[in-house]
């Protein structure tokens, strides 16, 4: 029987390395967040709703901007720097229509913190300091103007910066390229707790660049602000991530950020 020549038994494994990592990928999607509420953005804010009695504005023409995420249930936001950069009056999209104002407290490297006169549950910290190569992290936040999740795998620290590298493994279906919105996105381990946040300048596609869980603290430090006590993580996973970024907004532990004209 004549053997197989070298370069057909490479390429036989190659493609069947490809087949493999494509399905991996459609499995790691998520479906598609659920649609809002018929008539919502007519309604006036809900009375159980945090920021019920906090001084709103309505938001006249949706602009894209970015994630932001709490930290502190009296107010305290973190978001990316890039998404308030030369922006004169950030806000907090809490409703359907309507916004709450925030104030930048400071701007520390790619992180940006913001208050505002209400807050909202903040997110957990991880434990460990840095996740593990391999391990799954999942962005929670907003893309194009609506809702949207991705799944990452940890490549490990971004060489010369202090940046950690993540590859995207997957996405809510339909969502689109580029990914602006998830700038300022918590990065949530198996465990739901923040690890890092997503950044708007990944150097290519597929490629996720997020800071440390040290520079999230470092900038609180930064305002003077502290973090409040926060309820454990909810588990998450490749089969229910898109679940778990949907209970996060709808707390709006997790939330989108405008820039006002």
């Amino acid at each position: 029987m004549p053997r197989l020549p070298v370069w057909l038994i490479y390429l036989t494994i190659v493609a069947a390395m490809l087949l493999v990592a494509l399905g991996r990928r459609e499995h790691a999607n998520a479906p598609r967040p659920p649609p809002p509420v018929p008539g919502a953005d007519q309604a006036p804010i809900a009375p159980t709703s945090p920021f019920a009695n906090a001084p709103l504005v309505r938001l006249p023409a949706k602009t894209t901007g970015g994630t932001a995420f709490s930290m502190n249930d009296r107010g305290v936001w973190l978001t990316a720097a890039s998404t308030t950069r030369r922006c004169a009056r950030p806000a907090l999209v809490v409703a359907d229509g309507w916004a709450a104002p925030a104030k930048l407290r400071t701007t520390h490297g790619d992180i940006a913190v913001l208050t505002t006169a209400a807050g909202a549950p903040p997110l957990p910290l991880a434990t460990a300091v840095r996740p593990r190569s391999g391990d799954h992290g999942f962005l929670a936040g907003f893309s194009g103007g609506g809702p949207g999740e991705v799944a990452a795998l940890y490549l490990g620290p971004d060489t010369g910066r202090e940046r950690l590298a993540w590859a995207e493994i997957g996405r809510t279906d339909g969502l689109e390229d580029p990914l602006p919105g998830q700038a300022g996105a918590p990065v949530l381990n198996a465990a739901g707790e923040v690890t890092g946040m997503a950044l708007a300048d990944a150097p290519r596609r597929g490629r996720l660049d997020a800071t440390t869980r040290e520079a999230l603290t470092e900038a609180l430090a930064a305002a003077s602000l502290t973090r409040s006590t926060a309820q454990p993580g909810q588990p998450i996973g490749l089969d229910n991530y898109g679940l778990a970024a949907d209970s996060l907004r709808r707390d709006l532990s997790v939330i989108e950020v405008v820039c006002l004209r």
